[in-house]
């Protein structure tokens, strides 16, 4: 009995004056013959089983010793499963503990989430030597969005922007060079994207921020920075968010579906 037929069996249980009926749990019940030795236990006492097993064949042990012996029992997934592939007209795929799997990738991609989200910006560079992938780049060049998108994929990624007068930290000079993408983009989509931004944040005029001769400096130095580091360049001018991580998984190589959805 799983931890769902568990949970079944405590609900039924508090319906009944309490210490009349004990609870008995197997689990990993997978095979034949480990269903034989549960349907010899069963039959010594008074009892109802609950189970949840897929596995055509033990399933059939279970319910043919239980008509033997006269033993009611409470298919859990069975009907469920039914009515699905009725519904779909797809077969299950009767693998034991796939719930198991989900739940795990699934908090894969949330630490993945958190360690993006304290890694965003240049935060924390002493978690680099942690990271599947850092991205660097100048500001607006689409590394928090792309990060985002990774670690929705279960992949943990740190983002650096870079800015002429401020000094890299000495933690980027210290990760594997495969491990980073130095992003760039064209002066006048740049411009374009920060004038954007800068409406949007209210703030009116001119500003060096989007001023196309001080974007160039700010390229001119990712690019030389680059070149210093030997890490793999990625132009990510005219690519949407979904075809820049793709790449950079490339780049990096992490295969793709290997980790998330």
């Amino acid at each position: 009995m799983g931890e769902t037929a568990q949970l079944v069996a405590k609900a039924v249980l508090s319906q009944f004056p309490e210490g009349n009926v004990g609870l008995r749990r197997f689990s990993h019940i997978e095979t034949p013959d480990a269903a034989v030795e549960v349907m010899k236990a069963a039959r010594d006492q008074s009892t109802l089983i609950i189970f949840t097993v897929i596995i055509p064949e033990v399933r059939e042990i279970i319910k043919s010793k239980a008509d033997q012996h006269g033993i009611p029992v409470v298919d859990i997934m069975g009907p469920a499963l039914a009515g699905l592939e009725q519904i779909t007209g797809e077969e299950a795929l009767l693998e034991p503990g796939l719930i198991h799997k989900l739940d795990e990738r699934y908090f894969k991609r949330v630490e993945a989430v958190e360690f993006a989200v304290n890694h965003d910006d240049g935060k924390n560079p002493r978690g680099y030597r942690n990271a599947d992938v850092v991205l660097l780049g100048v500001s607006r060049s689409s590394k928090t969005p792309v990060s985002m998108y990774l670690a929705n994929r279960a992949i943990k990624v740190a983002n650096l922007p870079l800015v002429p007068e401020v000094s890299t930290p000495p933690e980027l000079h210290r990760i594997p060079i495969r491990k980073i993408v130095g992003l760039i983009i064209s002066p006048a989509k740049l411009a374009g994207i920060r004038k954007l931004r800068v409406r949007a944040m209210g703030m009116a005029g001119r500003s060096d921020y989007t001023d196309v001769s001080r974007i160039q400096d700010e390229l001119s130095y990712a690019e030389a920075l680059y070149r210093e580091l030997g890490c793999e360049v990625l132009d990510v001018t005219d690519r949407a968010v979904e075809e820049t991580a793709a790449r950079v998984m490339e780049i990096v190589g992490i295969l793709q579906g290997s980790s998330g959805d």
